[in-house]
C-alpha cells in the first residue's frame, strides 16, 4: 500500500533547528513561556512524578528535571517507562500527530499524564493573510508558506483518537509586536519555525512579494505606534493513560434521580399535544 504524501520535510526541520541552535536559547522566548506554563500547570496536579520525559527539538530550552527525548517520527521512548510525558512545541510539525500521541500513551505507565503544548490555528494569522495577498498580486498564484495548524477543538479530539482518558484542551493567546516584518522573520528563524512544508517553493521568493506583504501588514495589522502585531496561540493538551482507578462515565439509564425533578419542571410527555410556540411578533410558528 502506498504511503500518503508527507506534509512536513523532516530534513528541512533538522536544518532549520541546526541554524537556530547557533543563537542564544533566550531568543526562543515562546519556548520559555510554554515551559513556564507547563511547570505552573503541573503544580496544580495532585501528583508527584518520578519518571518524567520531555519530547522536544530544543532540549536547551526545556531544562526541567526530566529525561529528554528527540521529537523524531519514531519516538525513542520505552513502553510503560514514564509517569509523565511532556510533548514540547513540536507536535504541530509532525506528519502523524495522532501516531505521536499514541507513542506517548504507550510510553506512559497506567494513570500516567501527557501534557502537550503546540501552536494553534490563530498563530500568525496576520502573516498568512498578507503573504497570501501579496503573492497573489505579484505572482498571480499562491504557494505553501506557513504551517497549517488546527483549532483547539480539533486538536483536543486527537487525544481521544490516541486513546487517552479524561482529555482536556485549552488555549493561551500570546500577542507580540515587531518593528518590521524582518524582525518577525528573525524570531521565527531563532525558533526553527520558518517554512518546512514538503511542497514549499524551492527557489527564492521575489523581493517584491515581501515588500508588498510588509506594506499590507502595516496597513491592516499595525498598532498606533506603527509596530506590526503578530498572534501566537499556544494550545495545551492534557490526557491520562487509562487506568481502572480513574473516574468513569455512568452507564446510560443508571441515574438514580430524574433531571426534571432536579430542575423543578414537568417531564415532557411525547404522547401529549405539542405546545404552541409564539414568535416575536405574536405569530404562531
Amino acid at each position: 500500500m502506498s504511503q500518503p504524501p508527507k506534509l512536513f520535510d523532516r530534513k528541512a526541520i533538522a536544518q532549520r533547528r541546526a541554524r537556530a541552535s547557533r543563537v542564544p536559547a533566550t531568543e526562543r522566548f515562546l519556548h520559555a513561556l510554554a515551559r513556564d506554563e507547563v511547570e505552573e500547570r503541573l503544580t496544580e496536579v495532585n501528583r508527584t512524578f518520578t519518571k518524567p520525559v520531555v519530547v522536544t527539538g530544543f532540549p536547551e530550552n526545556w531544562d526541567m528535571a526530566a529525561e529528554i527525548a528527540s521529537d523524531q517520527e519514531t519516538l525513542p521512548l520505552a513502553e510503560g517507562a514514564h509517569d509523565l510525558v511532556i510533548h514540547a512545541l513540536s507536535l504541530h510539525a509532525q506528519n502523524d500527530p495522532v501516531g505521536q500521541l499514541i507513542q506517548c500513551r504507550r510510553a506512559l505507565q497506567a494513570d500516567g499524564l501527557l501534557m502537550a503544548v503546540l501552536f494553534g490555528g490563530q498563530t500568525l494569522h496576520e502573516l498568512r493573510t498578507v503573504l497570501a495577498t501579496a503573492e497573489s498580486e505579484i505572482s498571480g498564484g499562491l504557494s505553501p508558506r506557513v504551517t497549517p495548524m488546527g483549532d483547539v477543538r480539533d486538536l483536543g479530539g486527537l487525544l481521544g483518537r490516541a486513546g487517552f482518558a479524561l482529555p482536556v484542551a485549552d488555549t493561551t493567546v500570546v500577542p507580540v509586536t515587531y518593528p518590521s516584518l524582518a524582525a518577525l522573520v528573525r524570531d521565527l528563524r531563532a525558533m526553527g519555525e520558518t517554512n518546512v512544508l514538503a511542497n514549499r517553493l524551492r527557489h527564492p521568493t521575489r523581493r517584491a512579494v515581501f515588500k508588498r506583504a510588509e506594506d499590507l501588514y502595516q496597513e491592516h495589522y499595525a498598532d498606533e505606534d506603527g509596530r506590526l502585531k503578530a498572534t501566537f496561540e499556544l494550545v495545551f493538551l492534557t490526557g491520562w493513560a487509562p487506568d481502572p482507578s480513574q473516574q468513569q462515565p455512568l452507564r446510560p439509564g443508571s441515574a438514580k434521580a430524574r433531571l426534571a425533578d432536579a430542575l423543578g419542571t414537568a417531564e415532557f410527555d411525547p404522547n401529549a399535544n405539542p405546545p404552541t410556540l409564539t414568535g416575536p411578533n405574536g405569530r404562531k410558528d
